[in-house]
């Protein structure tokens, strides 16, 4: 069996060269995928030894054990994008959890009566998101084809 430049490795799924992969489209998934977990490690060590963010999840109606689970996850999650070797599944699973966090992030701060403008935020982290995501398809689909 004879691997070529460009070959998918079949349990991960993540292209082993991209030689097709335009250094545009490189720059833009790495760029987006680099905000998601910047933000998701950023969130999950203010969860982990901020003190105000108990009271945040109180604000918000969530229990504390809530936030301990919420940073193991975001931690977890970070590091499946980042790291090229993790299963595709894992990826696409860190994926959707980071789109429910978001989603449910939003409910949560408009259901307490927080401004619209905390949206702002997560809309703009939100499209990072799907960008990061079509572009890891991209990638994959492209790598596939070989």
């Amino acid at each position: 069996m004879t691997i070529r430049a460009g070959a998918i490795d079949t349990f991960t799924a993540t292209p082993t060269s991209a030689p097709d992969a335009t250094r545009k489209e490189r720059l833009i998934y790495w760029t987006t995928t680099g905000i998601v977990v910047g933000i998701m490690l950023l969130s999950a060590l203010n969860f982990a030894f901020n003190p105000a963010m108990k009271g945040a999840f109180a604000h918000l109606g969530l229990p504390n054990w809530f936030r301990v689970e919420l940073t193991v996850a975001k931690i977890l999650g970070a590091f499946a994008l980042l790291i090229p070797t993790v299963p595709r599944r894992i990826k696409e699973f860190a994926y959707f959890g980071f789109a429910i966090t978001l989603i449910s992030a939003s409910i949560a701060h408009l259901s307490s009566g927080d401004p619209v403008s905390f949206e702002i935020g997560h809309a703009i982290f939100f499209a990072s998101l799907v960008v990061s995501y079509l572009y890891y398809h991209k990638w994959i689909g492209r790598a596939a084809a070989f």
